[in-house]
């Protein structure tokens, strides 16, 4: 086939003990799935539908990156998260039958502008521009479910410099890796090399340059960052 420019590389996320890559697609992510992150968030953590939005898949970056802080903010927020590699499609999948098209486990951050979210939310918008922009997902390498089985438990935790803020566990999901595969292929088709983040838990904070970032899923993984200044400055 002949493009009209030079196609995008296709990003992906390393595969552990493999020399394979796990080729990137979309990113979905589930908002408010753990309760005291719902109440920090100023909402009530009921089980009403997932609320479910989206990151481009270029916006995944390995752990160890060196980001800059993004533009347009002045409010920086770590977001810790486990996440889940689809590794084979399909439509209305049950609850029943989800774990046997997950591929792997990862560990991910979601970084958020959090003062634009919050001013997308009021106005009733989007809330791309407060989540979905450059190196916003770094994603640990992919722990395959062949290797470690489908954890249903174990501790989620984030520090800065050293400092621990987040500190949880991933059975206190309100939505449970099973059912939130169900509830997004109700809407439309998972595919081979879905990323789904599955929630981030209370302790949400803000960043700013210079900080290092680590966390980690106990028998999944770890990831981190280190935050640099503005491109600009």
């Amino acid at each position: 086939m002949k493009y009209a420019i030079s196609p995008p590389p296709q990003v992906s996320v390393t595969v552990r003990d493999s020399d394979s890559h796990f080729p990137v697609r979309r990113v979905y992510c589930v908002g408010r799935n753990y309760e005291a992150h719902a109440r920090e968030m100023g909402k009530d953590p009921t089980r009403e539908a997932p609320f479910i939005f989206q990151k481009p898949a270029d916006a995944v970056v390995v752990s160890g990156s060196v980001i800059e802080y993004p533009p347009q903010t002045r409010n920086l927020h770590h977001e810790i998260e486990w996440v889940v590699a689809i590794g084979k499609g399909g439509f209305n999948i049950s609850t029943d039958s989800a774990l046997q098209h997950v591929f792997g486990y990862a560990v991910g951050l979601d970084l958020t502008r959090r003062d634009l979210q919050f001013a997308a939310r009021d106005a009733g918008c989007p809330w791309e521009w407060g989540k979905a922009f450059d190196k916003s997902a770094p994603c640990s390498d992919i722990v395959t479910a062949s290797a470690i089985g489908h954890p249903s438990q174990g501790r989620i935790w984030l520090s800065v410099n050293g400092v621990t803020r987040q500190d949880a566990d991933i059975s206190q999901l309100i939505w449970s890796v099973p059912e939130i595969i169900a509830f997004i292929s109700s809407s439309m088709i998972l595919q081979p090399g879905d990323l789904v983040f599955t929630g981030t838990p209370s302790g949400v904070g803000p960043l700013v340059a210079g900080d290092v970032v680590a966390g980690g899923v106990d028998g999944i993984g770890s990831v981190g960052i280190t935050m640099a200044p503005t491109a600009a400055q």
